[in-house]
């Protein structure tokens, strides 16, 4: 079973992309057979089969690090067979030196692969084939521009629903975090609550991790894509609101730190800590309110029809309004709860003005 995970994916390829690899590749070959005369161009179909990626930008970039490594490879051959001749060895030796090329020129590991392979291929079919090495580059070249070509035409795809979807995860993960927070000074609790507490608030942490790689990733399937000025704004929402998110994270981790380590079971008794308690709940209320207004800002029919990020469909749970209007004021704290009281109100303070804005 460990070996048939290590081969098969959790999901499958999007069907889009097997069909725009079809294309591409039946298109190089039959380009390469019209402009080059040759009635086998594998290495027209091998170039469209490795440059059709998820992203126009991955597309351009493997397009040309195949283009590189091959035309490397190739003028190392040819000079090594205008020298040496076709000897056996001279193979060997040249899968070395090709290496150490890439090795020293910092190619990606595409570009260093490419580069022996070529030099191998054409030391040991070229010295028979007259002009295999040229056709070889042409027939390369040929299937990266088609691959890229038909990549960037048909449907270009444009990863932002991964990136809105992580982004609403954290929203409404920091939301859950608050209430369960206030939940905690409201009454008395044990201290493996209190841990299991701590334990969901640092794992915001990884939850805005993930949302920034899907941004990241958002970001690169719109470079080099026609389809980009017009899902651009959808993207810069949703990465404006990682920014504000990605503070409060780092708000609501130390505030949940601070409980943690000052907790007392007469907190509940306090009566400045349950009007802190339900600023927490107003402040969570808020942040979902925050990640609605932005999926109702996103342009006319492209809102998402997923999940939102307020953890239902769009509208659902939040009022129209925010909750968390005005800071608490405390003239005198409780003498043994204000180290933990003072660190709170600070950091609703800042909550609140993130929110703001």
């Amino acid at each position: 079973m460990k070996i048939v995970s290590r081969i098969r994916q959790t999901k499958r390829t999007p069907l889009l992309q097997v069909v725009k690899t079809s294309v591409a590749v039946m298109a190089a070959w039959f380009a390469s057979v019209a402009l080059l005369q040759q009635p086998l161009p594998i290495f027209a179909a091998i170039a469209a089969l490795l440059v059709v990626l998820p992203s126009v930008n991955q597309s351009f970039v493997r397009g040309i690090e195949r283009s590189v490594g091959v035309i490397a490879g190739v003028l190392i051959a040819y000079a090594a067979g205008q020298v040496f001749g076709d000897a056996t060895w001279i193979v060997l030796a040249i899968v070395v030196v090709s290496l150490l090329v890439a090795w020293a020129f910092r190619l990606t590991p595409s570009s260093a692969n490419q580069v022996p392979i070529s030099a191998m291929l054409v030391l040991a079919i070229g010295a028979q084939t007259p002009d295999y090495a040229l056709d070889r580059v042409l027939e390369t070249v040929i299937g990266a521009a088609i691959a890229l070509a038909i990549n960037a035409l048909i449907v270009p795809p444009v990863a932002l629903a991964p990136a809105h979807l992580a982004v609403g995860r954290l929203a409404r993960d920091i939301a859950s975090v608050l209430d369960e927070t206030a939940a905690v000074l409201d009454e008395p609790v044990d201290r493996a609550r209190l841990a299991a507490g701590l334990t969901r608030a640092r794992e915001l942490r990884v939850a805005q991790a993930r949302a920034v790689d899907a941004i990241t990733a958002g970001e690169e399937s719109l470079q080099l894509n026609p389809r980009a000025s017009r899902n651009r704004s959808v993207l810069e929402a949703d990465a404006a609101l990682l920014g504000r998110l990605t503070v409060l994270v780092n708000r609501v981790v130390g505030m949940v730190r601070s409980v943690h380590d000052n907790y007392d079971a007469g907190l509940a008794d306090d009566p400045v800590v349950q009007r802190i308690a339900e600023d927490l709940r107003r402040a969570a209320h808020d942040v979902r309110l925050l990640a609605r207004t932005t999926e109702e800002a996103r342009p006319a029919g492209r809102a998402s029809s997923a999940t939102d990020a307020t953890g239902g469909h769009t509208g659902a749970g939040v009022d129209d309004g925010p909750a968390l209007t005005s800071p608490v004021s405390v003239l005198r704290p409780d003498p043994d709860n204000w180290v933990l009281v003072g660190s709170l109100l600070e950091d609703l303070r800042r909550v609140r003005e993130e929110i703001i804005g």
